[in-house]
C-alpha cells in the first residue's frame, strides 16, 4: 500500500520564516555553479592544453584537481558550517571561489591552472554543504522543503549534465578563459544575494573540538580514490591508478577507527547508523556513477566516432538537462503520495531505460537526444528522492548529512566515469566484435536497475517487518 511521506519528527530550535523563493533560488544557484565546475572543462580541455602549450599528461591533474578537493573536503566543509555558522562559511566559500576563478582564467601555465582548479574545488566543498543546510533551514514546512529539495536536486543534476553543453558553446564562441572569468562577478552577485535573502541558522556551535585528523584521513582517502579512478583509465598510468585506489580503500577503516575515538567526530555514529541517510547516500552514489559516466561516454562517442564539433555534441546532450528539470518537477508531487524509496525506484528505472536505449546508438545519432532525455528525467526523480531521504535526519545532523550526500555523489562521478571508460576501452582493445561503449552503457543500465530493485524490495520488507507480536505487522 502506498503511504504518505512525512518528515521525521525531531526536536528543533525555532526557525525563521521562509524568505520565499529568492532564498531558495540563490542557494540552488550556488549548487548549480559549484557542480557545473566538475564537468564544464571536459570539452574545453583540448583548447586549454593547446593554448598553454601543455603536454597531454597534464590533462589528468586539470580534470581531477577540482573533483579531488571538492569530494575530499565536503564533510569538513559541512562541519565548518556547524562550527562557525553556515552563512558565514558560505560567504567565505564564495570569496574563495571568486579568487580561484580569477587565477584559473588568467594563468599562463598549466600548473597554475591546476592550482586554480584545486582552489575552486575547495571553495565548492565549503559552499555546497552549507548551502544545503541553509536550504533546509529556510523551508521549515514539509511541503516547502520538498519543493526546495526538488529545485536543489534539479540544479545539481542539471549542472552535472549541462556542463558539456556550456563548456562546448562557451569554448567555441568566446574561449575557455571565459568559463573561469565569469565565475568572479557571479560569485560576487551570489554573495550579495546571500547577505540580502538568506538568514543565518542559530545552531552554530562556538568553541569545541574540530576533527582535523578525521578530515585529513577522509580527504586523503577520497583524493586517492579520485586520482586512482582517473589514472586507471590510461594504460600508461594504470598501475599507479590501482595503487592509489588501494590506498584510498585502505584509509577508510583508519578513518572509521579515528571516528570512534574522537569526542566530536566528522561522521557521528548517529549519522552513520541512520538508515535513511545510508540509503540516500548510497543512491546518490549510484545516481552520479551511472549518469555522469553514460553522458561522458556519449560525448566522446559523438566527437570521436560521430565527428561532431564540441558545440554540436553538447547540443545533442541538452535533453539531459531538460529531462532533469521535468523529473525533478514531478518528484515533489510524487513524494506527497509515495514513499521516497518508491520514487527512487522509479527514477533509477528511468536511468536504466535511458542508458539501455543508448546501446542501439549505432542505428543513428538521432536516438541520442531521446535516450538521454529519458535518462535525465530518471535522474531528476531519483536525485530529489535521495536528497529528501538523506536529509530527513535530526536537525543537528543535517549539516553532516549534506556533506555525506555530496561526497558520495562526487565519488560516484569519479569512480563511475573511470569504470565505464575503462570497460569501453578494454572491450574495444580486445576486438571481440562488439562495441565497448554499448557494453558500458548496458552495465550502467544494469547497475541502475539492480539498485532500484534492492531499494524498493528492501523498503517493502522493512515496511512489513513483524512487530514484537507475531500476529501483527508494522505499517510503512
Amino acid at each position: 500500500m502506498i503511504t504518505p511521506v512525512s518528515m521525521r519528527s525531531t526536536p528543533t530550535t525555532p526557525r525563521p520564516p521562509t524568505r520565499g523563493r529568492v532564498a531558495v533560488g540563490v542557494l540552488c544557484l550556488i549548487q548549480f555553479v559549484d557542480v557545473l565546475g566538475v564537468t564544464v572543462v571536459v570539452i574545453a580541455l583540448p583548447s586549454m592544453l593547446h593554448d598553454l602549450d601543455a603536454p597531454a599528461a597534464a590533462a589528468g591533474p586539470v580534470m581531477t584537481g577540482y573533483a579531488m578537493f571538492f569530494g575530499g573536503l565536503l564533510m569538513f566543509g559541512a562541519r565548518l558550517g556547524d562550527r562557525y555558522g553556515h552563512r558565514r562559511v558560505l560567504l567565505c566559500g564564495l570569496a574563495l571561489f571568486a579568487v580561484a576563478s580569477l587565477l584559473a582564467g588568467l594563468v599562463a601555465s598549466v600548473w597554475l591552472l591546476v592550482a586554480g582548479r584545486c582552489l575552486q574545488g575547495c571553495a565548492a566543498a565549503v559552499s555546497v554543504p552549507t548551502a544545503l543546510r541553509l536550504l533546509t533551514w529556510v523551508t521549515p514546512s514539509p511541503a516547502a522543503r520538498r519543493r526546495a529539495l526538488a529545485a536543489w536536486s534539479a540544479a545539481g543534476a542539471a549542472a552535472g549534465a549541462s556542463g558539456f553543453v556550456v563548456g562546448g558553446v562557451v569554448t567555441q564562441t568566446a574561449g575557455w578563459r571565459v568559463i573561469f572569468l565569469a565565475g568572479v562577478p557571479l560569485a560576487m552577485v551570489l554573495a550579495f544575494m546571500v547577505l540580502r535573502a538568506v538568514p543565518e541558522t542559530d545552531d552554530a556551535r562556538s568553541g569545541g573540538h574540530l576533527d582535523v585528523t578525521g578530515a585529513l584521513l577522509l580527504t586523503c582517502s577520497v583524493m586517492a580514490l579520485v586520482i586512482g579512478a582517473a589514472a586507471v583509465e590510461q594504460p600508461a598510468s594504470r598501475q599507479l591508478g590501482l595503487l592509489a585506489l588501494a590506498t584510498g580503500v585502505a584509509l577508510l577503516p583508519v578513518f572509521v577507527r579515528s571516528q570512534r575515538r574522537c569526542p566530536a567526530p566528522l561522521l557521528p555514529a548517529r549519522a552513520a547508523g541512520d538508515r535513511r541517510l545510508r540509503v540516500g547516500a548510497a543512491t546518490a552514489f549510484v545516481n552520479t556513477a551511472t549518469t555522469s559516466s553514460v553522458v561522458t561516454l556519449v560525448t566522446l562517442q559523438l566527437q570521436q566516432s560521430g565527428g561532431l564539433s564540441p558545440s554540436a555534441a553538447g547540443l545533442n546532450l541538452l535533453p539531459v538537462s531538460l529531462g532533469v528539470v521535468v523529473g525533478a518537477s514531478g518528484a515533489a508531487p510524487a513524494l506527497r503520495r509515495c514513499r521516497p524509496q518508491t520514487v527512487l525506484g522509479l527514477g533509477l528505472a528511468g536511468i536504466a531505460a535511458g542508458a539501455g536505449a543508448l546501446t542501439a546508438m549505432a542505428t543513428g545519432v538521432w536516438l541520442v537526444p531521446a535516450a538521454v532525455g529519458v535518462l535525465g528525467a530518471g535522474l531528476g526523480l531519483s536525485s530529489v528522492a535521495s536528497t529528501t531521504l538523506g536529509t530527513d535526519v535530526p536537525t543537528d545532523l543535517q549539516g553532516t548529512a549534506s556533506g555525506a550526500l555530496n561526497t558520495m555523489a562526487q565519488l560516484g562521478t569519479a569512480l563511475g566515469v573511470a569504470a565505464l571508460l575503462l570497460t569501453a576501452s578494454t572491450i574495444d582493445r580486445l576486438g571481440l566484435g562488439i562495441s565497448g561503449a554499448q557494453v558500458a552503457w548496458a552495465l550502467a543500465a544494469a547497475a541502475a536497475c539492480v539498485t532500484a530493485l534492492v531499494v524498493v524490495l528492501h523498503d517493502r520488507r522493512t515496511a512489513t517487518a513483524p512487530s514484537r507480536d507475531p500476529t501483527t505487522t508494522a505499517a510503512g
